[in-house]
């Protein structure tokens, strides 16, 4: 079958190992057992394979709550023939080529000069180890036993689900004769967020502030949520604290949507603030007004010897390390000085 004309279903002719164990000692992964080893198995049709894949689904739809509607094409047992494969009264024979055992021993090479041998349903009969004459085979089928299907589905997305969560749809899988349809399995897997990043029930983004509105306080929206809204923080001075680079605000209740109640998680904001540009401020005065205004300086180091030193301003950390000293030689300034004494001796 097919969920958005994908998937990686086993078919009707896949190979089962249920059906492999029963044909070679009467055993079922079921819970059956053979005669005379306890009660006996049980008439309940087995379940056939799960079709399993992946969803890709944003962080919105996670916090939201999501349904889609989508067209699954999967097999479904012929209408005409019940799933017998054969036209009405017509008659199976067995199938030649595994003796009716519905499975062949093959060979299969393992490594250089090494063979094992496996186990497999057999593809002639599909396992069932009787076969219907050409003439005999279901018009509508060809003796398949099933047939293609379109049929339009919904899978709910719960809000507050997370990523490698596992959506099941029952029974919607490919249907096989004598066995209960399975079913189709969404494994839910998260774009990454342009902004937001996800740990449990909390969300962390990064907010930018100005120079300013760190250190005098602010009143805006600083981030638009996964719904639409507008999150805005007041931080009004002086009441508030001066906000400092990587400090990290708390906004309780505005995290992810907890699934079994109207519990939220909180949302964590990292504070980044944007200082001001080269040469924003030329103006002598306004720089002595400004150091007026700021805190002083503590008290300056001592040392008995001072060096005024050049600086590189535009330096990056990932050059640190990189001043070693290895294959350097020792340069003597005096060497040439006791040269120049050895000629004149």
């Amino acid at each position: 079958m097919s969920a958005f004309e994908t998937g990686n279903s086993a078919g009707a002719g896949g190979v089962d190992l249920d059906d492999i164990l029963a044909q070679m000692m009467g055993v079922r992964m079921n819970g059956g057992m053979p005669p005379g080893f306890g009660s006996a198995r049980s008439n309940k049709p087995r379940k056939g394979s799960d079709e399993e894949q992946e969803y890709s689904v944003t962080l919105e739809d996670l916090y939201k709550g999501k349904t889609v509607k989508f067209a699954s094409t999967k097999n479904v047992i012929c209408t005409q023939c019940k799933g017998t494969g054969g036209k009405e009264k017509a008659k199976p024979k067995q199938c030649a080529s595994c003796q009716g055992k519905g499975i062949k021993q093959n060979l299969r090479s393992v490594g250089p000069g090494l063979v094992t041998q496996e186990t497999v349903t057999c593809g002639n009969c599909r396992g069932k180890g009787t076969v219907f004459n050409p003439k005999d085979k279901c018009r509508k089928c060809q003796g398949a036993c099933v047939c293609k299907s379109r049929k339009a589905l919904e899978l709910y997305i719960p809000r507050g689900s997370k990523e490698g969560e596992k959506i099941r749809i029952e029974g919607e899988a490919d249907q096989v004769p004598d066995q209960e349809p399975g079913d189709i399995v969404f494994t839910l897997v998260q774009i990454q967020h342009s902004v937001f990043r996800r740990l449990g029930a909390d969300l962390s983004t990064t907010i930018e502030l100005t120079l300013a509105e760190a250190l005098c306080g602010f009143s805006r929206v600083v981030v638009k949520h996964l719904d639409g809204r507008g999150i805005q923080i007041q931080h009004s001075h002086p009441a508030a604290r001066v906000l400092e680079p990587g400090q990290v605000l708390k906004v309780p209740g505005e995290g992810m949507p907890h699934k079994k109640s109207d519990m939220k998680g909180d949302l964590y904001l990292t504070v980044h603030v944007k200082f001001p540009d080269y040469g924003w401020l030329e103006q002598a005065q306004a720089i002595s007004r400004l150091q007026e205004l700021l805190p002083k300086p503590e008290k300056p180091i001592e040392a008995d010897i001072i060096d005024d030193v050049e600086y590189d301003e535009t330096a990056e950390i990932e050059q640190f390390g990189g001043g070693d000293e290895d294959g350097a030689e020792w340069e003597d300034d005096n060497e040439d000085e006791r040269g120049a004494q050895c000629q004149q001796q």
